[in-house]
């Protein structure tokens, strides 16, 4: 038995150091795809089923508190954002005017998004603090890719970008979780902020297309990869999928940075990321993408 064993475990190494090029799966929201999004069992079903990352997005309470958001208002009103149902109040509501307490009477596990389908219901389930993510952190040896909803044009809705990065900055230390953090950024104003405060905190430049920089009020426009890094000083550059080509991934990589493109959820888009050699996928669905890769050998 044990003899069998070793050869399997042998044929599996083989078959991985034959194949010079892994994936890395960041789970999107944690798992859009099959649980509410930026929620403590969406995160825990991407840790579950092979996510090597996970990905969220953080807003901060009128008390200062660091929550898991994608949207800076309570109440989404813009298409595919998650659905939260609790106290009324008027349209806008910004999160970073409400205190932790307010933020908790609402329940964003009970609508769920007709965008996916899989996507199963938990009524009940509140919206995260960021420490409540970081205590995740001994189900596995997964990281956490954490985003700063942050945005030039609209100061009122979040702290100040130092004031941002040293909250999260303080609570990544509580954990001792610096090693397994990345901060990623539209605002790289809170990537520069971040480097400056604790420089072995990894940096991934969010980069979009230009009608979403006009919605998040971004003013550069450069979309060239390595630019981006020399500005930003992150080391990784995280643009919408369809930015990337196999020519600007080779100029990244022949500048040292890594390549890790959003938010690819088909085999076909996955594919074509594979080949142009990137080093991971944003997915809302890193279950079913890390089945695909495991298929192709591209995942251990």
């Amino acid at each position: 038995m044990l003899r069998t064993l070793a050869i399997s475990f042998a044929v599996t190494v083989l078959a991985f150091s034959s194949n010079a090029q892994t994936i890395l799966v960041h789970g999107h929201r944690g798992s859009r795809a099959t649980r509410p999004e930026n929620t403590i069992p969406a995160f825990e079903y991407a840790i579950q089923h092979g996510a090597d990352v996970v990905e969220l997005d953080l807003a901060v309470t009128k008390d200062n508190v660091l929550v898991v958001s994608h949207f800076p208002f309570i109440t989404a009103d813009y298409p595919g954002e998650r659905v939260c149902v609790g106290p009324e109040t008027p349209l806008h509501t910004a999160i970073h005017t409400l205190t932790l307490a307010q933020v908790e009477q609402y329940d964003c596990g009970s609508k769920m998004l007709a965008n996916f389908p899989k996507q199963v219901a938990i009524p009940g389930t509140k919206i995260p603090t960021f420490d409540q993510v970081l205590d995740l952190a001994p189900q596995g040896t997964f990281d956490f890719n954490v985003e700063t909803k942050s945005f030039p044009s609209h100061p009122e809705l979040t702290p100040t970008p130092d004031e941002f990065v040293k909250l999260i900055d303080d609570a990544v230390k509580r954990h001792n979780l610096q090693s397994r953090v990345i901060l990623q950024s539209f605002d790289f104003r809170t990537l520069i902020a971040m480097k400056k405060l604790d420089p072995s905190i990894r940096l991934s430049a969010l980069v979009g297309d230009p009608k979403g920089d006009a919605m998040m009020g971004l003013s550069d426009h450069d979309k060239d990869f390595v630019s981006i890094g020399k500005k930003t000083g992150a080391q990784i550059i995280s643009p919408e999928f369809h930015l990337v080509s196999p020519e600007n991934v080779a100029a990244a990589h022949a500048a040292g940075l890594q390549v890790v493109p959003w938010t690819a959820d088909k085999p076909e888009d996955w594919q074509a990321l594979v080949d142009a050699k990137v080093e991971a996928i944003i997915t809302d669905d890193p279950q079913a993408l890390v089945i695909w890769l495991r298929d192709k050998k591209l995942h251990p």
